[in-house]
């Protein structure tokens, strides 16, 4: 529809906590939850594993290395055995825990994906003008990889590091508390500094996420522009909106990447400090004969093991803060209300009827208050043909798109024979309004597939018999594949006028009671213009047609004519009639006509 219908919709972020957002996410995702306990018990396995090695490097040391008579070869041979027998199951476990992992974030992720877009489809026009395209495109690709990334990468990641820590920190504690005691001090300033970081990083990777969507958004939008931009030659201008989109992009990063660098740097420092701090104290220890040399050989291969989750836990922060970013850009799109709801489909035959509508004292506002319709009460005959008029943002579109329940009347109820539309299943209403635009949207698909859209078990007959009724046969016949012709992206392998004629044939074989026909404002040559007119008037036969009209050649041959101004109905009546009162609308008419000349 036209500029009428804009507004100051959009669609927020989900507001909580870092922690309520990763478990609403988590719940959201749930093929990525089934089976949980099993993956993190295949996990604990792996993670008990790496912590059996160490345990053997000291009894081997300890009892068979160091034994009193000598070397105790069956005694090292047990110890190597079990070391073997430990890294097999440990790997064995952290691959099936890894495949799994991998199956069910997937899963999880392409459930989240389809979830989001089926959302973005049943929002309201307004809902979706409220929000750029790129942006749009952002919260379901993007944003959603981010999360995909972090599931995959860093999903559970989390608890089994803790759990190695854990292990890894009693094995310790039963060698020497001393040497717990030293691990779990010198790891606290990185703890810290982890915990004073992830605030910023959080605010980080928040920017970056919604930089990283308004540049989408400017990149398509230059794409889908490239003609003008090429006609008009303000390629530089275009350019340079792009590269202030990337230089952002690009900066926010860099702030980012400072904070993890710093957090890297510092998960690199202090583990070395405290591993040379063991080194030391574990000397000491030894000299006075309060810890073997296995058992400080054994810490020195469990340091890792504690210490490698802790720096990994820096990414992980990192990934986390992208993901909890992410998921808040997703779960603000899935908890946006629907605005226009209806019944589920119900299963009553629908065969054509009256298409009679009214409008009953029916109010619109924007969300910011502002009206475009006020106190609109009418009634339209089935099978008549009204032309609706007015200024640019007088609330013709408005009121066109009220019939075609793209928004819901602020107030007042609008009735299609007699029913309220919000008690229409919205399938059923589909099928019974039908709207063609003034700028025809194609698929990059063929002539055949965009007609079906209107009645997609249509066969290629049913579309041939279609094009046959308007008069367009002779048309199609030209067509270098017929209905198999591709049209191109939006369209464009076909010119302005045949678009149209191919959407007055996907709106025909739908075969609505009634016809919302938003006229095209641009020029087509005068052979394709005849063929248009022709087509219409088949195709509003017997049919009640609203023509939102923007060439009052419309007006003319209406049945009655409702002019709108500043959202109400001024003036209606049949043409002459309006003429003769020298009204709004011959004040249109008039203007028309001069430039029509």
């Amino acid at each position: 529809m036209s500029s009428d219908m804009s507004s100051d919709f959009s669609i927020g972020e989900a507001e909580g906590s870092g922690r309520s957002i990763l478990a609403r996410g988590l719940m959201a995702s749930h093929h990525f939850t089934d089976g949980i306990i099993v993956t993190l018990a295949l996990g604990a396995i792996g993670a008990a594993g790496r912590v059996v090695i160490p345990m053997a490097i000291q009894m081997a040391t300890d009892d068979g290395i160091e034994s009193p008579g000598g070397v105790d070869v069956p005694v090292v041979a047990m110890c190597v055995a079990l070391a073997g027998i430990a890294a097999v199951i440990g790997a064995l476990s952290s691959a099936a825990m890894n495949w799994r992992l991998s199956r069910r974030s997937e899963a999880g992720i392409a459930e989240l994906r389809v979830e989001a877009f089926q959302r973005v489809h049943r929002l309201s026009q307004l809902r979706l003008q409220g929000d750029q395209r790129g942006a749009l495109v952002s919260r379901v690709t993007a944003d959603i990889d981010a999360v995909t990334n972090f599931l995959q990468d860093m999903g559970l990641a989390v608890i089994i590091s803790v759990m190695q820590m854990l292990f890894a920190i009693i094995l310790i504690s039963t060698y020497s508390w001393e040497l717990a005691a030293l691990v779990l001090v010198g790891f606290v300033p990185l703890f810290v500094l982890v915990q004073s970081f992830q605030k910023l990083t959080k605010q980080r990777f928040d920017a970056v996420r919604k930089s990283f969507g308004r540049m989408t958004s400017v990149i398509s939008e230059t794409l889908a522009g490239a003609s003008v931009i090429r006609a008009y030659g303000i390629q530089g201008p275009a350019s340079n909106r792009i590269d202030h989109a990337v230089e952002d992009l690009k900066h926010r990063q860099w702030k980012g990447q400072l904070i993890t660098t710093r957090t890297l740097i510092a998960g690199e420092l202090i583990p070395g400090l405290t591993t040379a701090g063991i080194i030391a104290v574990g000397v000491i220890l030894g000299t006075h004969g309060q810890i073997t040399v296995g058992a400080l050989i054994s810490v020195l291969f469990l340091i890792p093991l504690f210490v490698t989750p802790v720096q990994l836990g820096v990414e992980i922060i990192n990934q986390t803060q992208d993901a909890i970013a992410g998921w808040r850009r997703v779960l603000g799109l899935l908890d946006t209300p629907i605005d226009v709801t209806g019944p589920e489909v119900s299963a009553r035959d629908t065969p054509r009827k009256a298409g009679a509508l009214e409008f009953q004292g029916v109010n619109f506002c924007y969300p910011d208050g502002t009206p475009a319709l006020r106190d609109v009460s009418v009634a339209i005959a089935g099978a008549s043909k009204v032309a609706v008029v007015g200024h640019t943002g007088s609330g013709k579109s408005t009121f066109g798109s009220l019939i075609v329940r793209l928004a819901d009347p602020s107030s007042g109820v609008v009735t299609l024979d007699g029913e309220p539309l919000g008690a229409i299943p919205l399938q059923e209403l589909r099928h019974r309004v039908a709207l063609v635009p003034q700028d025809p949207f194609l698929f990059d698909r063929t002539v055949a597939e965009n007609v079906r859209c209107g009645s997609p078990g249509a066969a290629d007959d049913d579309i041939r018999e279609a094009f046959a009724e308007l008069g367009l046969s002779d048309w199609l016949a030209a067509l270098p594949a017929g209905l198999d012709t591709p049209v191109g992206e939006q369209g464009a392998g076909l010119s302005a006028g045949e678009r149209q004629l191919v959407s007055l044939a996907r709106a025909h074989i739908s075969d609505p009671d009634v016809l919302i026909l938003d006229e095209a404002t641009s020029s087509v040559d005068p052979a394709t213009e005849e063929r248009i007119q022709h087509a219409m008037t088949r195709l509003v036969d017997g049919r009640t047609a609203l023509h939102i009209a923007h060439r009052l050649s419309s007006a003319e041959n209406a049945d009655r004519v409702l002019v709108f101004h500043s959202g109400r109905i001024v003036e209606q009546g049949p043409h002459d009639s309006l003429i003769q009162q020298g009204g709004i609308y011959r004040g249109l008419y008039d203007s028309w006509v001069k430039n029509t000349a």
